[in-house]
């Protein structure tokens, strides 16, 4: 169902924090003419954390309009409550996503059994296809692939975003969840081999800055051209490391600054990049352009 390049876009904001209208609109337009597949609207990259439910509800219904069902929206909506979960999901579908991508509850550390329990109660409460997303290092918790395989029996749980950092997680999840169950990659430097495993595509950090070179490298690995996919994720490598400099979305962020389309927001506890990155950043941004797509 959902596959390629899918931007896990930012929250462009102005100096002292809030919303800019303008400057989402000219991002939602820059992916959808560079061949973004999809957009995640207030994942984490979107800094989730620090908006409010009523701030956070309302990116997510005005990326639905500013798209208008050129490409789907995927709300991010998970959240360590389940009836917080449960709400922020309810409401993106209000909004007219496609979709909801829903993060492990972070910090409470749940068992197995309880990841399966909060899951399957969000996915009963609100009839809207929903993606797992699996990314330990950011939450303390590893949802392990016995439980992802019990869940993707759930109707509308449809796919996971696994960030485990563990290779081998996609084609054991590809082999145990079948066919009709989406695993995308959440992390950009393992896109291509995940691919390569049987994964469908990436929720890429990347592609926020270099949206026409992700989606290539994807539609050649999903057209079976590895050895062409390789070529652009080669020139990509040093971009995918440089994203993650300090904790995304900082660096992210800054590098569209750099490009001219977002202001210097951003919420505490979130910092702009400290400027021992900026040439390094701006060099990994000008490699990049030299991927010919």
């Amino acid at each position: 169902m959902f596959q390629g390049s899918i931007v896990a876009m930012v929250t462009p904001m102005s100096r002292d924090g809030d919303v800019d209208e303008a400057a989402l609109a000219s991002l939602v337009e820059f992916h959808v003419e560079n061949g973004t597949d999809a957009i995640v609207a207030v994942g984490t990259t979107g800094e989730s954390a620090t908006l409010d439910p009523e701030e956070h509800c309302q990116v997510i219904g005005r990326i639905v309009d500013l798209v208008g069902s050129r490409v789907p929206v995927i709300g991010g909506t998970g959240a360590n409550s389940t009836r917080e979960a449960i709400h922020l999901t309810a409401m993106a579908k209000d909004a007219g996503v496609d979709a909801c991508l829903l993060v492990t509850p972070y910090y409470n550390k749940p068992t197995q059994q309880g990841l399966f329990q909060h899951f399957k109660a969000i996915a009963d409460a609100v009839d809207i296809p929903q993606i797992l997303y699996n990314v330990p290092g950011r939450t303390a918790c590893d949802m392990l692939p016995d439980v992802v395989e019990e869940l993707s029996r759930v109707d509308n749980i449809i796919g996971i975003k696994e960030a485990s950092g563990e290779l081998a997680r996609f084609g054991e999840l590809v082999s145990r969840c079948g066919p009709g169950f989406d695993v995308l990659s959440g992390e950009d430097h393992l896109a291509l081999q995940g691919m390569l495993a049987g994964a469908r595509g990436v929720i890429s950090v990347t592609a926020n800055v270099a949206p026409a070179a992700v989606h290539e490298m994807c539609a050649l690995a999903l057209d079976g051209d590895f050895e062409g996919a390789g070529r652009v994720d080669e020139r990509l490598r040093d971009l995918h490391a440089a994203m993650f400099f300090e904790s995304n979305p900082i660096p992210a962020k800054w590098a569209l600054q750099d490009m001219g389309m977002i202001q210097d927001g951003i919420r505490l506890p979130l910092t702009p990049l400290s400027e021992i990155y900026h040439e390094r950043v701006r060099a990994a941004l000008h490699s990049a352009e030299r991927v010919s797509v």
